[in-house]
Formats: structure tokens, C-alpha cells, sequence
């Protein structure tokens, strides 16, 4: 998201004895975290992937534990394999320990060429378990993730999408992010543009530091410019006019890596487009993520139920089919904002239609003499996702919508459900 302001990532949590198991079975999670704890470590637990990636944006890991299969049936280790390359991509510094079935030593063989830093194998003795942990994160190089200034790690700037938009946008990152390019990431506001600027700078080998974060509507930021070491980070470059440009192309120290964050690079003067805009890395909208956009308010969601105390939230059927057809406002962070709302408003857990239902449900003004229901696809999808989801039964699912049951009949009746 562009604003710092903490909405959809909690604050740092980082600690240098957390421990992350990515696993789908409760009872080896219940039994590494009995033996964790014990040896004086704390343990978080994700059921997959998607919970890993969500719970790596929230905070920073000293090691991971990664089991090898999710899918029902599988024992090829290719699930674990494809997470355990993401996470190596995403921070090639991550102290990952793969744990595989007593015949898979093929599977290990592949993790270990893929980056991971051990294997155990199943059924493992604790005290073995603990050992291979500590001489794994005893070998983390020098050149560890940078410490925030509280002294702890930060969490990976993890962009969360599964969609071709997103994985070529992490390509992209993962091309330009060890060079020294100036680079300006465009997008809407609200699509995530500065968590990319921070990505690309900690696939950077200036990771270590800081990048210091310069809003160029600020009286001084001229004096900030002037005074910067490493890399950059600038903030509504485009919004300058001519004469403010050539004021700061000026004060660019030449050393100076940049990574600009914009609208778009078409107000920037030639000059200017040259040192700050290199590449362009243009950050896709919402709607163009597909079924990234349910990832995303299931992350929202868990990071507002850790906030607010409010564990096992859920999203259902029909409050999914609207995060999918919604045009959220304010983009991501709109989406975010309207996850933690739902969150707070949830008596039970679960994040219903009636949670997340838009204005644009409620029935609309009829002309006197005149009836007109002018619904949108995405009306009709949330329609029938609530029906599906209530049984059929109108009255539920209208009141899930917000809808009088005489509304809804209609609709039901011009729709043919």
C-alpha cells in the first residue's frame, strides 16, 4: 500500500526467536511447537502457503520450517519445492529447513539445490529437530536482512498475488532489483506502489540500509535530497512542475540510487524521466489481479484478527464473490480498510455478504410511474452467492445483502434465479 499507515502489516512483532512452520498437519504442528518452546523459541504455524506469505508480509522469521507436500495425495514434494523457491527469490538471506518423509531423500537432495539450508527427515527426535535449527541460522551470512531501529528484522516486503500480473511483476523486481537502474513505479494510489518500491530495494545489494523515504510536497525536501546516501525513495515526483524538476534534478547526489514513486512518468521533463525512471515498473490495478483480490482480504482479514483479538475469522462464500466483483475504492487499500471494518463489525467470525455488501446493493430510487432495476453483473454474482450460501432461503440471504425480501424477489425475477 503507498501510505505508511500500518493498515493490512501490523507493526514490526519481529523477534529474533520466532520461528515460522509451514505445515497442514495439527499434530506435528502441536509437536514442534511443544519442542520449540521448550528450547526457548516461539513458533507461528501456516496451514500453507498462502497463510506463509501472509504471515512473512507481518513479520520476519529466523528460520522456517517447510514441509514438502499440501496438496491431498501428493508425495513428489513439488508444492513444497515451488514455496520453498518463492521464499529463496523473495529474501535469499531466509534460513529454510525442509522436512520430508523417511524415503524422500530425492526431495531433500532438490530443497537443498533449490536453497534451503537442511532437511530433517520424519520421524525426527526433538533435541535433533533443535540442533539442525541452531547450526542453520548459525550459518545465516553476514549480510543478514536489515535491522530496523528497534534492533529487530524486518518482515519481507512480500507482494501477495498468484496472478500473471503479479508473478511478472515479481520477475520483473527480481531482474532490476540487484542492479543499480533508477527505477519509478507507477499505478494507481493505493495499489501497493511503495511496498514495490521497498521490494526492489531489498533485492538490492544496498538492502542492509535503509532507504530513506522523501515526499517531495515537504518545504525541505530539496535539503533532504541534497543530504541522501544509498537509495531513495521519492514520492509524487510527477506532481512538480518544470522549474521544481530542474530544482531537484540539481540536488540528486550522483551516487544516489532512485526509486521513484509516481502516477505516471508522463509529467516528468526528459531530463528527469532519465535519472529517476530508468525502468518503469508499473504496478497492475486491482482488477486486473483476478482471484489475488480474495488472497488479499483473507490476509487483510488474518492481520485485522491478530490486531483486534479476534482469531479464526473467516470469509464466506458470498462475502468472497463480493471481493471478487467489487470495484474496490482506494484500491488494495480500500480493500484493506473495508477487511478490517468487516473484522471489527463480525460477532462470530465470520465475515458474511451483509459485512461487505457496497451502497450499490440497496435498492435504488424508482421513478414515479416507472420501474427500473439496472443491476451489474456483480450485483447478480452477490445474488446468487448468497443464495447459494443460505440454501436458497430469501429471507436470509436478503437481509445478508441489506435487501427487503420484496427487493430481492424482484431481482431474483429479473435475473431468471
Amino acid at each position: 500500500m503507498d501510505a505508511p499507515s500500518g493498515i493490512g502489516r501490523l507493526e514490526d512483532g519481529s523477534s529474533d526467536t520466532a520461528i515460522l512452520l509451514i505445515d497442514d498437519n495439527p499434530a506435528i504442528a502441536r509437536a514442534i511447537d511443544i519442542a520449540l518452546r521448550i528450547a526457548g523459541y516461539r513458533l507461528d504455524t501456516a496451514s500453507g502457503p498462502e497463510e506463509a506469505w501472509s504471515r512473512l508480509a507481518r513479520r520476519h522469521y529466523v528460520a522456517i520450517l517447510l514441509d514438502m507436500n499440501f496438496t491431498a495425495g501428493a508425495a513428489d514434494g513439488e508444492d513444497g519445492l515451488a514455496c520453498l523457491r518463492r521464499i529463496v527469490a523473495d529474501d535469499p538471506q531466509a534460513c529454510v529447513i525442509v522436512i520430508t518423509a523417511h524415503s524422500g531423500i530425492r526431495i531433500a537432495v532438490a530443497a537443498m539445490q533449490a536453497g534451503a539450508r537442511d532437511f530433517v527427515m520424519k520421524p525426527w527426535r526433538n533435541a535433533d529437530l533443535v540442533a539442525k535449527l541452531e547450526a542453520a541460522m548459525a550459518r545465516r551470512p553476514a549480510i543478514a536482512s536489515a535491522p530496523a531501529r528497534d534492533g529487530s528484522a524486518k518482515a519481507l516486503a512480500v507482494l501477495i498475488g498468484e496472478s500473471r500480473a503479479m508473478q511478472e511483476l515479481r520477475a520483473l523486481i527480481r531482474r532490476i532489483g540487484p542492479t543499480a537502474a533508477d527505477v519509478t513505479v507507477t499505478g494507481p494510489a493505493g495499489s501497493g506502489r511503495t511496498l514495490v518500491a521497498q521490494a526492489i530495494h531489498a533485492a538490492s545489494p544496498d538492502a542492509t540500509r535503509p532507504a530513506s523515504r522523501i515526499d517531495l510536497r515537504r518545504d525541505d525536501y530539496l535539503d533532504r535530497v541534497q543530504e541522501a546516501t544509498g537509495t531513495i525513495i521519492l514520492r509524487h515526483a510527477d506532481r512538480l512542475d518544470r522549474i521544481a524538476q530542474e530544482a531537484l534534478l540539481d540536488h540528486l547526489p550522483r551516487a544516489v540510487r532512485c526509486i521513484a514513486v509516481a502516477d505516471t512518468i508522463q509529467p516528468l521533463a526528459p531530463a528527469l524521466q532519465r535519472r529517476i525512471a530508468t525502468v518503469e515498473v508499473a504496478v497492475p490495478p486491482l482488477a486486473a489481479r483476478g482471484d489475488d483480490t480474495v488472497l488479499l482480504a483473507r490476509h487483510f482479514a488474518r492481520v485485522a484478527a491478530e490486531r483486534f483479538g479476534k482469531p479464526g475469522v473467516t470469509l464466506t462464500q458470498a462475502a468472497e464473490t463480493i471481493v471478487r466483483t467489487v470495484q474496490w475504492g482506494d484500491e488494495v487499500r480500500g480493500l484493506a480498510l473495508a477487511m478490517e471494518r468487516a473484522v471489527i463489525l463480525a460477532d462470530d467470525g465470520v465475515l458474511d455478504a451483509a459485512l461487505l455488501a457496497p451502497p450499490t446493493v440497496v435498492e435504488p430510487a424508482i421513478a414515479a410511474g416507472e420501474a427500473s432495476f439496472d443491476l451489474t453483473d456483480a450485483e447478480k454474482a452477490m445474488i446468487e452467492a448468497a443464495l447459494r450460501e443460505h440454501r436458497h432461503n430469501v429471507t436470509h440471504a436478503a437481509t445478508a445483502l441489506g435487501l427487503s425480501r420484496g427487493a430481492l424477489y424482484r431481482r431474483m425475477a429479473r435475473y431468471g434465479l
